[in-house]
């Protein structure tokens, strides 16, 4: 996602024209508002990083949450500044959400959870209807290590059954963005259950 110097825009860089052709779906507009836009962003993430949150990550979800509402940009001030403090909100919620969700350990299991988790991971036929139930909530709380933005998309994916489009509508990012974040999800997510797994095995 580093924006090379050679592709930033050059001096005198009109933000409003600029972003009015993003509203209007301009692709390339979108790309060269990027460009304009990322050094700031990430000074300011590197400056309020939470621990558990890579720095591409989080100036990602900022960048998700820029052009998500850039409806919402009135002009009353510059866009800088309100970029500004989407990056700053962006980090502050993500700290609080780490605050909120400490590390899963395997003691946190519940006795119905274990043995479901046991069962799927000795197959796929294993597994008893009446251990359903506690698989999903073994899936929720590994979800609930997830960014925000990440735990949202898998749960609408894959929980609740949504196509891209549908997600599309509901978040207002665009496809690619849409695909790529849900494979970077789906891997942090196995991450997480090979971390809950090999805490078993101590």
């Amino acid at each position: 996602m580093v924006a090379p110097l050679s592709a930033m825009p050059k001096p005198g860089f009109d933000v409003t024209a600029c972003v009015e052709r993003v509203r209007r779906q301009d692709e390339e507009a979108a790309r060269a508002l990027f460009r304009h836009l990322y050094p700031l962003v990430a000074r300011l993430v590197r400056s309020h990083l939470p621990r558990r949150t890579s720095p591409e990550d989080l100036v990602q979800i900022v960048f998700m949450k820029v052009f998500a509402n850039l409806d919402r940009f009135s002009g009353a001030v510059p866009l800088e500044h309100w970029v500004s403090r989407i990056a700053i909100n962006t980090c502050l919620n993500q700290l609080a959400a780490e605050k909120a969700r400490p590390e899963l350990r395997w003691a946190d299991l519940s006795e119905e959870q274990t043995d479901a988790l046991e069962a799927v991971t000795a197959g796929p036929d294993v597994l008893d209807p009446s251990q359903n139930l506690a698989a999903r909530e073994i899936v929720e709380k590994l979800l609930a290590q997830l960014a925000p933005a990440d735990r949202l998309l898998l749960t609408l994916l894959h929980l609740e059954g949504r196509t891209v489009e549908e997600v599309r509508q509901i978040t207002g990012w665009n496809v690619p963005v849409i695909k790529v974040r849900a494979f970077r999800a789906r891997r942090k997510l196995r991450k997480e259950f090979e971390k809950l797994m090999a805490a078993r095995a101590r």
